[in-house]
């Protein structure tokens, strides 16, 4: 049973390094924060999840991409949020299918700036439009929206630094045999020099579907930073509750 899991992990991990895939957060973790692009700058992310699940009676293998996110500081304090790729499913029984997956649009607003004894917050909606085929599991069918709120708190010497981000909010899960869920997290991170940041989180969501219990996970990862501009981003984890779901995530970031 250790062997098998293991073969799972690595095999997530080698489709998520050839594809990529939107997440609904901030990557590459699923707990976001809550600071926006600053103003006039941008992100561009090439990058990508492989999700595979697996109950004593079936498995699915899920991989969004390869997928484009860009942001854009577009006022002060505020983000806007653009998620657009493909998808892969294959699950037990049936034939794999590929093709445009769920668009996903988005604002960053942080309304309250981090000082010595508070943290900053912000408030950052989505909604994932249904641009994906939802009969051959590409996508939801119906409109799906995210509505959480963010916090942050750094400490430490430059280059050295602690951060936490924590919070979540409620999404409305739209489609037939949905049901609305609440997505929270927790996420601690720490700067080893100036290149490489290494973290780990962990985050709960109760049930999204009929018929389904909710779940909580970890997934540890960071990022490595070449320069001020470009960035591998890396994570890995699993269901500790719930599914048995393993997740891996790789991606490029460019900012400019």
């Amino acid at each position: 049973m250790i062997l098998s899991r293991k073969h799972i992990v690595a095999a997530a991990f080698f489709a998520a390094c050839l594809l990529a895939r939107p997440t609904f957060a901030g990557p590459p973790f699923i707990t976001d924060d809550p600071e926006p692009v600053d103003l006039h700058h941008w992100e561009f992310y090439t990058f990508g999840i492989s999700n595979y699940s697996s109950d004593s009676h079936s498995s699915d293998n899920f991989i969004q991409g390869p997928a484009i996110e860009i942001n854009y500081g577009a006022l002060p304090d505020m983000q806007l949020h653009l998620v657009v790729g493909g998808a892969y499913d294959k699950a037990t029984g049936d034939s794999a299918q590929y093709g445009f997956s769920d668009t996903e649009l988005g604002i960053k607003y942080r309304f309250i700036h981090e000082t010595d004894l508070i943290p900053q917050v912000g408030f950052f909606p989505l909604v994932e439009l249904p641009t994906g085929d939802a009969d051959r599991g590409l996508g939801n069918g119906r409109a799906q929206f995210f509505l959480p709120v963010w916090l942050q708190k750094s400490w430490g010497e430059e280059n050295h630094e602690w951060t936490t981000f924590a919070g979540g909010g409620f999404w409305i899960n739209e489609g037939e045999g949905n049901k609305d869920f609440w997505r929270l997290g927790w996420e601690v991170q720490h700067d080893l020099g100036e290149h490489l940041t290494l973290g780990g989180e962990i985050f709960h969501e109760t049930s999204a579907a009929e018929g389904d219990s909710g779940h909580t996970a970890f997934n540890l990862g960071g990022y490595y930073n070449f320069d001020d501009h470009n960035h591998l981003l890396f994570s890995a984890g699993r269901d500790i509750n719930g599914p048995t779901q393993f997740t891996c995530y790789l991606g490029y970031q460019f900012t400019f």
